[in-house]
Formats: structure tokens, sequence, C-alpha cells
């Protein structure tokens, strides 16, 4: 379906893509309202298949006409002719043999809105130029609804980006303003070697920019299963996937992909964000470029017209897949945080102004004034001392500081504010949010128990009755033993009603009622009970919250130093359960650039 100038784009290089090309150039007038052009170096077409792609419906994509086993990106047969329908399409092509019987080495063809005006021979390179002009020109009532050029632009360059991501193996060029002078080249990525790992890395650091690759973790994983003939076969997951504190504060920034075909299917976008379900808060997203490889009969790309939704045939191992790989890459971060936290916050120091500040307190109070209140005392440092009862945290009785360069997060050395930590390492300054960082390590710590068995439950003195409409009861029945390992007890109670037992006794006090209404939505969105998990692990977070040692309160430096110690050693410690960093660390120098040493 032609909606806009990108639906249109899209088609067209989906099309150089299929044709085997290897470089693709794209030219933009308008956002691509008023000209489209797509050029490669693919296999082109001759009179007969030029004359054969305009037709509805008619595709030479699928030799053996199996749409249960799709290897191309396109293959309805309904692009062209639909674009022709409400534009002047023109298609120059050129198989490198000559069919033309004279000089010229390929042929064209012009529909304009769906009237032939053209179609004989053309001098042209080896390959296919597609050309789309005046798009809804004569279709006003359509033309009005698209948006300014900067968004239509937006939108295209965004088509492209993510093929360009499918393809490291292709060259891809987009340039816009190309009929109003010197045009503005907005994208341009040189063919990488191969399709191989080390391409697609260079090629998303080409595309979404070096910080993305530097504060990302590598994706891949692989597992088989058997198909229903009893066949092994296997799926992949690879990719990129930044660490939690590199961030967004919208979800346009996920690329999914499976077998290399740009998607945006919910029961990803749904994998991707239960992966970082305790990394990150409500308000913010990851950020990530994932390729799920899978077999081509185990996926249905035939299910939207704009072919961005796909079904699978066992959506539960697709969603396992994703998320246990996410998740075992994050695990592997460490305690690592975002580079930019710490270019951040050195870019919030100033320089104060000392000399214009002085008369202001000389006047208020002279310097030897007795009556000048004592400023507030923000960096404390504390002898070696016994780790507090209640603190949480383990500490010899008889604390020696270590060397500043023996440990990633180094020495403590006092506090700030009673809040953050400072410690040093060799070449760095470290400082630390204690309840941020305290926090983390307490969920880490609860979510271990958690795996060590089923959940215990607790059951209810008097049993709840859930009233559900007769399908979501239904569902909750049927998934009743899952429910009851994860400490749930349910069964049912009439045909629209569920009778609750017990619910998890991690979860203490709770609405049962809410809780197995939510479930239901859940089961019937993605057919699998995984939200009660992460239901968990919500609620784990706010215990661990409220179980960390609070800002404002004082540490020994042998408190301090235990807290380092075990943030080393613990996944996820470079971000808090909410996604926001724990530490930042100041190179010494910057520190020295900071004062005019450097």
């Amino acid at each position: 379906m032609v909606e806009r100038p990108a639906a249109a784009l899209k088609e067209l290089v989906e099309n150089a893509l299929d044709s085997g090309a290897r470089r693709i150039v794209i030219d933009l007038e308008n956002g691509g309202i008023d000209h489209i052009s797509v050029t490669d170096d693919g296999c082109g077409m001759d009179p007969e298949q030029l004359r054969l792609a305009v037709e509805r419906h008619a595709t030479s994509k699928l030799p053996d006409g199996d749409l249960s086993v799709i290897t191309t990106l396109g293959f309805r047969g309904e692009a062209l002719p639909s674009i022709a329908s409400v534009a002047v399409l023109s298609i120059t092509s050129h198989t490198g043999t000559n069919h033309t019987g004279s000089g010229a080495t390929g042929w064209r063809l012009v529909i304009d809105n769906g009237r032939l005006v053209e179609d004989g021979p053309a001098a042209a390179p080896p390959g296919t130029r597609v050309a789309i002009d005046n798009l809804f020109a004569a279709v006003p009532a359509r033309r009005k609804f698209l948006r300014s050029e900067r968004s239509e632009l937006a939108a295209c360059l965004d088509v492209v980006r993510r093929l360009a991501m499918a393809r490291a193996d292709v060259a891809f060029e987009l340039r816009h303003g190309t009929r109003g002078g010197a045009p503005r080249r907005l994208l341009s990525v040189a063919a990488g070697m191969d399709a191989s790992p080390v391409s697609l890395v260079a090629r998303l650091a080409a595309l979404l920019g070096p910080d993305f690759a530097d504060n990302s973790v590598p994706i891949d994983l692989d597992r088989g299963f058997a198909d229903s003939n009893e066949t092994e076969q296997r799926i992949g997951l690879g990719g990129l996937a930044a660490i939690p504190t590199y961030n967004r504060g919208i979800a346009d920034h996920q690329y999914l992909f499976v077998n290399n075909r740009p998607v945006k299917d919910r029961l990803l976008v749904g994998a991707l964000r239960g992966a970082y379900q305790d990394l990150l808060a409500r308000d913010r997203h990851p950020v990530a470029a994932l390729f799920l490889t899978v077999p081509h009969d185990f996926v249905d790309v035939n299910v939207h017209p704009a072919k961005t939704e796909v079904r699978f045939r066992d959506a539960a191992l697709v969603r396992g897949l994703i998320v246990s790989g996410l998740r075992r890459a994050l695990d592997a971060a460490g305690h690592r945080a975002s580079t930019h936290v710490s270019a951040a916050a050195l870019g919030a120091f100033a320089v104060p102004d000392f000399a214009a500040a002085a008369p202001q307190y000389a006047c208020a109070a002279g310097w030897g004034d007795a009556s000048l209140a004592e400023p507030p005392r923000l960096f404390t440092e504390f002898p070696p001392a016994f780790v507090s009862p209640d603190s949480g945290l383990s500490a010899p009785t008889h604390f020696a500081a270590p060397a500043a360069a023996s440990h990633p997060l180094g020495a403590a050395r006092g506090q700030i504010a009673n809040t953050y930590i400072v410690a040093e390492t060799e070449d760095a300054l470290i400082l630390v949010d204690q309840h941020a960082a305290h926090e983390r390590l307490t969920l880490e710590r609860m979510n271990a128990a958690l795996g060590k068995g089923a959940v215990a439950s607790q059951a209810l003195l008097i049993p709840q009755l859930v009233e559900l409409d007769e399908i979501a009861a239904g569902r909750i029945a049927d998934r009743a033993t899952e429910l009851a390992e994860l400490g749930l007890e349910v069964e049912a109670f009439g045909p629209a009603s569920i009778l609750v037992r017990a619910t998890p006794a991690l979860l203490g006090p709770t609405d049962a009622v809410a809780l197995v209404r939510d479930l239901a939505d859940d089961l019937s969105a993605w057919g699998r009970a995984v939200t009660l998990k992460e239901r968990l692990d919500s609620i784990a977070a706010t215990m661990a919250c409220h179980g960390s040692v609070r800002a404002g309160r004082v540490l020994s430096i042998a408190e301090m130093n235990a807290l380092l110690r075990e943030m080393e050693v613990t996944p996820h410690s470079g971000q808090c359960n909410h996604g926001r960093p724990t530490w930042v660390r100041l190179a010494r120098t910057d520190i020295e650039k900071l004062f005019g040493r450097r």
C-alpha cells in the first residue's frame, strides 16, 4: 500500500536488493513528494519482464508459487502497479544483453497515473533505474494529507537506514535536492566485504554512530529445535544491544530484522522490552539492532500489506531466544556504564568566578567575622570502622584501604553530601551514587534467590474470586500448572470466573484480582505466562529500593569499599533498577584540563 513517499521508496529499494545489487543510489526531491529515483547495478529486466512487472498481482519472485517459503523481500506483485496508478512511474533497465536489435542497450517503460505513455529502447548501463515523479498529483485528496518536506524526508531516511543495516554487503547512497542545485548527501556507506558480524558491526557504527557501538554489547546466540517432521532446525540471534544506561526517551531507536527483513513486530518489541525489564525506567527505551535468523518456513511474512509484521510458528521459542540472548549479553557487561554519562558529568563542570563572589560574602559578614555561619560540609572522610549491622554490606573488621590500582572501581576516599562515594583509581576519580548502587546489588541478590527454585506461595485467608469473560478465564485456567510454579495458585470457578487461593509470597500483600486480570490480558497478547515473572522483577525492584542504603546516610570507609567490591562482581551494577547510572568516571587527564594543566 502506497501511503507516503517512504512506502514507495521502501518497495523500490527492496526490489533493488532482490535483483542482487551491490550498489544502490537514491535521489529525492521535496522529501520524495516530487521525485524519487532508485538506481541499482543488479540483474536488470528484459522488455517482457518490464511489462510484466507493472501488471497487477504479477511477480517473478515466486517461481514455485509457494507462499510458505519466501526468500525475497518483495513477492506480492502489487507495489509497482500501485505506484504507477498515483504517479508518473519510469523504469529503465538493462540486463547486459542487447534486446532491442539496435544500438540502444536497454529498455524504458513510462506509465503516467495508470496510462502507458512510453515502451521502447533506451540507452542504459547494466542494472535498473526506477523513478517516481509527482506522487499523488492527480489525487489531491491524498496529497494534501502528506506531511511537511522534513517529516517525509525523515521517514524516507529511516527506511533506507534500516535496509542498509540489513545488508552490510551492499553500498547505499541517499541524496536530497538533486534538482535544486548541489544535492545534500544524507547517507553514504560503502559495501562491506561480506555479511559477516564484523561487517555488520562496522555498518551499524556508520549508520547509528560510534557512540552506539562503544556502548553496546554483541549478541550471538544459536538454538536448535525440531520442526513438524522432527527434523533438526536452528534459529539464531545476532546484532548489538546498548547497555541500559545508554537509552532513549522514545522507542524509535530499536531496529529489528527477521531474515534481513526490517520489521516492527509487537512480539519482538515486547521481548526486547522484557529483556530490559528491571534495568530501565518505564519512560525510557532500550537501543538495539537485532537480527533474527530463522528457517523461511518458520515465519509468515505475508500477514500485513507493508510486510512489517510477521508471525512465527513458535512465538514462545522466539521470545525466549531474544530475552535469554539479551540477558546473557547484558550480564557479561558487568558493571559497565555508558561513556556519555562521564562526558556529561565533565560538561557540567564550570569554573566559579570567586572574584565576583567574594565582595558579596564580605558585605554580608567580614571574612573574620564570628557571625559568619559555617558552610555545609560536603566532603566527609571517615577513619576505618566496623560495618554498621543494618547496612547490608560486609567488610573486614580491621579495614586496610586497598591500593588505588588494585580494583576497577578503586579505593574509597570519602563521601560527598553523605550520598556519593568518592573513590580513586590509578588514573581516574570515581563517583558512586550509594543508594542507586546498593539498590541494584540488593535486587540481584533477590533475583538469585528467586532462581533457585519455584516461588513460594502465600495462601490467602479468604480465596479471591475474579470475574472475567469466558475466553480470558479459559486462558488462565489452562495455565494453572505453570502459574503454580510462579507461586500463583488458581482454579476455574464456573465458565467465567477464576478462584485465587494463593499468591507469590515474594509479592507480599497484593491485589490478586488486578494481578489475574493483567495476566489474562498479557496471555491474550503473548500466549504465555511471562508477565508474572516480570511483575516479580518489578516488585523485587521496589523492595530492593526500600531495603537499600539511603541517600544522606553516613558510611564508613569499610562500608564504601565493601560496596565497591561487590559492584565489581555483580551484573548490571553500572545502572540502578530504573536505568540510571550508578557511577561515573572522571579521567585524570580530564580533571587536569579543568584546571588548565593540559
